[in-house]
């Protein structure tokens, strides 16, 4: 999203990628620490689609301690599909950046999907 045509919108919105180890992560960290701590931090989550597997899964967290002002989670559809198909790429970019021009209104909407409905 830092190459055109993307970048405009990556440094109007001023966005910045941050990594696990910039929040204070751990890839080994469950969903549930990992959703609570990019709440605190206010930091949005990019993820691959995930199950719904326990207590510590991202659907479970999500439905339990979402609230009106918490941030959404953006949720790939099939970010393996990122790697081969250009198309989709892009679909995915121009809907999450889409998504952002609007984060006001998102608040509370728990989990949002890229690239979305078509």
């Amino acid at each position: 999203m830092q190459a055109e045509p993307w970048v405009e919108f990556w440094n109007r919105l001023e966005l910045s990628y941050l990594s696990f180890a910039d929040l204070g992560l751990s890839p080994s960290d469950s969903d549930a620490v990992i959703w609570h701590r990019c709440q605190q931090r206010q930091a949005f989550l990019l993820t691959n689609n995930r199950n719904d597997d326990g207590e510590q899964s991202l659907e479970t967290t999500i439905r339990a301690y979402n609230t009106p002002q918490s941030l959404p989670v953006f949720t790939i559809g099939d970010a393996e599909k990122l790697r081969t198909d250009r198309q989709y790429l892009e679909r995915v970019i121009w809907a999450l950046l889409e998504y952002l021009l609007e984060i006001d209104n998102l608040p509370g909407t728990g989990r949002l999907y890229l690239p979305g409905k078509d």
